[in-house]
């Protein structure tokens, strides 16, 4: 190919996009004027990156189902040229019911989406659902594009939910609340989120046999805080990677205004690498800290809990930690690790079906009456509650079920153990 055509003059005179009827002119503009800007095309060779880049864009916003482009001369101007692309509009209404099972749940849902709602890529989203122990849960969330790049979209949402904890806790959990953020990035290179939440919770519907701490939980309480979350996600696969990490970062304040006051922060991260094909080595790990603010106690429903299939194997669901009687009242310093060996099942190795061979080691604390953090620090991690065990995984996308054989090798007397077989059904795991 004789490059010295891509030299060629071709000034850009205008850019046009063929069936985006329900699409605004201005939001249009605000892609494609930047990206004409930066290009400067005066060549043959800067029209075609100015397409390239603004083709990219037009997919980006999710708006469109198709998206062709073409060069034509223009009418004006010799050597002059017109971009024009002919797309489709993807359809504006989507509505879905389901059953799903995840994170050791069952739920019956449905959702319904409006796409490109005033013709700028706004989309919202709004979804119902009843299951086993988040017995009714509605979230209602609007979000649009803030910037040309479409890489910065604001977010408003609403939400409702009713939790039942009376398998690790005597109560319910009502939750009302509201958020709004900001989100920046792209979870493969690393996204940043940032806003604001207020919550009403509400503990209640306390059994005969609730301990006096979650007694003196019930109750109407508020939370108001600012929030920042930063995820990095580059794994091949988000529910059976074989390589590639995964990094969460969050960090709360609350206090401005409501019941709570508090700094909370808390990470998780893992990492897969393929020892041998068909072996694959998975590493994760998860830390937290509540501290209260104003001189108060942290309250129930802001602290961690762990236990179970999908964090520390081997124990029953949030049964570590801090305890009043039948009750886990839940821990302001956190804590877990765990280590996965993965093989493919001889002969099969197509199968979505495989092995493994698990340790996982976590504690849960209370920091109140500590000395000190660091001896709080020193004392949980030197105390750890320590199972190990083998099973089998299936990746039934999008959710992971593990189906375990595992033991107690060390743990605190009012730890829940559970020795034996043990199913975990859900999205993220140790």
């Amino acid at each position: 190919m004789d490059l010295s055509v891509l030299e060629a003059p071709a000034r850009v005179a205008s850019v046009r996009v063929d069936g985006a009827s329900r699409t605004r002119a201005t939001f249009l503009a605000s892609i494609i004027n930047p990206q004409l800007a930066k290009e400067r095309p005066e060549t043959l060779e800067g029209a075609l990156l100015a397409t390239r880049d603004i083709g990219h864009y037009l997919k980006e916003a999710d708006i469109f189902s198709i998206v062709n482009a073409r060069l034509e001369p223009s009418a004006g101007r010799d050597g002059d040229v017109d971009i024009v692309f002919t797309t489709k509009e993807k359809g504006r209404y989507f509505l879905k019911t389901s059953t799903e099972v995840g994170n050791n749940e069952g739920t019956a849902s449905a959702t319904g989406h409006i796409r490109n709602v005033f013709g700028g890529a706004e989309h919202f989203e709004a979804s119902v659902s009843a299951g086993t122990k988040t017995r009714r849960a509605f979230n209602g969330v609007f979000s649009a594009p803030l910037t040309g790049t479409l890489g910065t979209r604001g977010e408003l949402s609403a939400y409702a939910a009713d939790k039942d904890n009376s398998s690790f806790a005597s109560c319910t959990e009502a939750l009302r609340g509201a958020k709004v953020a900001v989100r920046s990035g792209y979870r493969r290179s690393g996204q940043h989120e940032m806003g604001y939440e207020a919550v009403l919770r509400h503990v209640g519907n306390l059994t005969e046999s609730a301990s006096l701490s979650i007694r003196e939980a019930a109750g109407q309480s508020v939370k108001s805080s600012i929030f920042h979350t930063y995820v990095r996600d580059s794994r091949d696969n988000a529910i059976m990677g074989t390589r590639g990490g995964y990094l969460k970062l969050r960090h709360e304040f609350a206090g401005v205004g409501g019941d709570a006051a508090f700094y909370k922060v808390e990470g998780e991260a893992t990492a897969s690498r393929q020892l041998h094909p068909g072996v694959t080595l998975s590493l994760g790990a998860r830390a937290g800290l509540l501290h209260a603010l104003k001189g108060q106690n942290t309250l129930f429903p802001d602290r961690f809990q762990l236990g179970g299939p999908q964090s520390v194997r081997s124990f029953r669901q949030n049964s570590l930690g801090p305890r009043d009687g039948p009750d886990s009242v839940g821990g302001d310093l956190i804590w877990a690790a765990g280590a996965s060996l993965v093989s493919n099942i001889p002969r099969v190795p197509h199968w979505p079906l495989k092995f493994h061979l698990f340790v996982n080691a976590g504690q849960l604390d209370s920091l109140q009456g500590a000395p000190s953090l660091k001896d709080a620090v020193r004392a949980s991690i030197s105390q750890p509650s320590v199972s190990a065990g083998v099973g089998l995984i299936y990746a039934f996308d999008p959710v992971r079920v593990e189906l375990n054989f595992g033991v107690p090798l060390a743990a605190r007397k009012s730890d829940g153990f559970r020795r034996g077989v043990q199913m975990g059904i859900g999205l993220e795991f140790l």
